[in-house]
Formats: C-alpha cells, sequence, structure tokens
C-alpha cells in the first residue's frame, strides 16, 4: 500500500470509530511507517517495547525520533522482573529458553496493550520471512483486534527510496554492522550471506519473537 491508500484506510478506521495504535523497535527500516503516522496523525499512540536487554543505543534512538517526528510515544516494560526470569538452575531464560523469554519480555506485556484497542498498525513486510509472507493485510489478532499491516507488500529497496527522500535518520547500529536489531544477547551481526533477520536468535531455528506469531490469527 501506498501513503495516500494507508491514509484513506487509517481515515476509515477512525470514521467507524476504532481506536488505533501502532508498534516499533525503531530500526532504521521502523522509520517509515512512523513517519508516514505522523504525516496522517501524530496522536496515534507509539508503543515501544522495552525488554530491558536492549542496547543502549537503541533505547536512546527511540527518543531522538520520537521527539523528532512528534509522536505520541508510549513505553511497554515485562510484567515479571528479570530476577524471576530464570530456569531451574539458575540462568536468565534467555540462554535456555528464548521463546518462553520473548513471551515473558513481549508477548505477556503487549496483550496487555491490545485490550485498549482496536486495530493495530503494525509494520512487518512479507519478504522478511516465512511467517511473514503468509500474513494478509487485515488480519484478526486476540482480544477482537484487528492487525492492519499496511507495509505488507513493500520491498526493502522501497524502504531505503523512502528513507532516502526524506532523508531519515538511521539506527546507529546501522554504522556497525548490524541489519536486524532486537535484543542485545540474542542480536549478532549477520555474515555476508545472511537475510535480514537471520542474525536474530542465532542458531537457536528461531525468526519470530511472538508478537507475530502469538498475537496473531490465522
Amino acid at each position: 500500500m501506498k501513503f495516500e491508500q494507508i491514509k484513506q484506510q487509517l481515515e476509515k478506521y477512525k470514521s467507524e470509530g476504532k481506536t488505533l495504535f501502532t508498534t516499533s523497535s525503531f530500526q532504521t527500516h521502523s522509520l517509515v511507517l512512523l513517519h508516514m503516522l505522523s504525516r496522517i496523525d501524530r496522536d496515534i499512540p507509539v508503543y515501544f517495547l522495552n525488554t530491558g536487554y536492549l542496547f543502549p543505543e537503541a533505547v536512546a534512538f527511540a527518543d531522538e525520533v520520537s521527539e523528532r517526528f512528534g509522536m505520541n510515544l508510549k513505553r511497554v516494560n515485562p510484567l515479571v522482573p528479570k530476577h524471576q526470569q530464570r530456569d531451574a538452575e539458575g540462568n536468565l531464560l534467555f540462554t535456555s529458553d528464548p521463546d518462553y523469554c520473548c513471551y515473558l519480555n513481549k508477548t505477556q506485556p503487549m496483550e496487555t496493550v491490545l485490550r485498549d484497542y482496536d486495530i493495530w498498525i503494525n509494520g512487518i513486510r512479507a519478504e522478511q520471512s516465512r511467517v511473514r509472507q503468509a500474513m494478509k493485510v487485515e488480519q484478526p489478532a486476540p482480544h477482537d483486534v484487528l492487525r492492519f499491516h499496511p507495509m505488507l507488500d513493500w520491498t526493502i529497496q522501497e524502504v531505503f527510496a523512502y528513507i532516502r527522500e526524506y532523508d531519515l535518520p538511521r539506527h546507529p547500529l546501522d554504522a556497525k554492522g548490524y541489519a536486524s536489531i532486537g535484543c542485545e544477547p540474542c542480536t549478532k551481526k549477520p555474515d555476508p550471506d545472511m537475510q535480514e533477520r537471520e542474525a536474530r536468535w542465532y542458531g537457536m531455528n528461531k525468526t519470530e519473537c511472538g508478537l507475530n506469531t502469538d498475537l496473531a490469527k490465522a
């Protein structure tokens, strides 16, 4: 979908009395959707999941971008404190059970947000993973929420063309060689032959945190 189509769809949702929100990891490629939303309606809440494991640069960049775009930034933190996120041997869960770690730090806190809204504007792109290839522009989520994926058909080339056109900032970790940036313990710099998300949870046969699997219905 292009900008005018996205704008029309959001206006349609609002005319129907729907409440809207979006989420963002504030990676470089995420800024396109945020910038478009800032052109359409800056009052739409932007939820930023701070898992407690993020790179310090990522947290600072989220603050910088939200101020620059005039966004309505809302921070979400895990409900379970880190000292309770350990396995039977006392190891932090990201070392032994990354799926449960992602549930506690991402999926569970996001579920509390879903209960307050009707439409989740989500910036996933089909080319990012096989899971995302199977998704639709509009897709149901738990708690009677409708996921809206306006950038599902965008390519990475289109993303960076928009970034250049509007001179959007780059994530500070881009210059250090990172491609897809998540929690620090589970993110590595990609090898040259890796796809965008393959450096996340490297060696764990895992490419999704749960936000786009557990919080999406077929």
